[in-house]
């Protein structure tokens, strides 16, 4: 049975890093694609698609997300990794109180993944850029959205300890091994 293990957590905790150190470790994983989104907006000369029209930017990931779950159980994997998941978009969407569509929900408990990680906000490895541009804080409080959705679902979260890349990327698959 193949595994889909989810990294999660607020923007700027770690969750690339570690998928990049596992991609170098030769695991098969699904990168974040709302930089992706927000590049293309940008392209056509909407600066932030997200705050201008977060339905449509919502949609858009929920498309990438779905199409990159499909992707991942139609391949060979055994073991596949993804920064971020469906749920993350109506987390998200919640934390900026925005009504959505129900599909947003049904959509994430009908594809389901094996295990949760969350990485808790750091501050001291927090930084913004073009396409993050949330505050420290707000990182914080889309933390606690996304744990709540990720709960409310069902999912039994595991949490990723501080410290170095490395030991972060040998905590999340230690705890995975005994599943392989």
């Amino acid at each position: 049975m193949q595994q889909k293990i989810v990294l999660i957590g607020g923007p700027g905790t770690g969750k690339s890093s570690i998928l990049n150190a596992l991609t170098k470790k030769g695991f098969s994983c699904k990168e974040e694609i709302s930089r992706e989104v927000i590049l293309e907006a940008q392209k056509k000369g909407i600066d932030q698609l997200f705050l201008k029209d977060p339905l449509l930017f919502s949609n858009l990931l929920l498309e990438g997300r779905e199409q990159q779950f499909l992707d991942a159980e139609n391949s060979k994997e055994k073991l596949v990794f993804f920064d971020r998941g469906i749920p993350d978009v109506h987390a998200y969407l919640e934390f900026f109180n925005t009504k959505y569509p129900s599909h947003f929900i049904e959509k994430s408990k009908s594809y389901l993944y094996t295990k949760v990680f969350m990485l808790p906000p750091w501050k001291e490895i927090y930084t913004s850029d073009n396409e993050r541009y949330e505050s420290f804080e707000e990182a914080v409080k889309i933390h606690y959205h996304l744990k709540k959705t990720y709960q409310e679902i069902g999912y039994k979260i595991g949490s990723v300890p501080f410290g170095t890349v490395i030991e972060r990327t040998n905590y999340i698959l230690d705890a995975i091994k005994n599943d392989l």
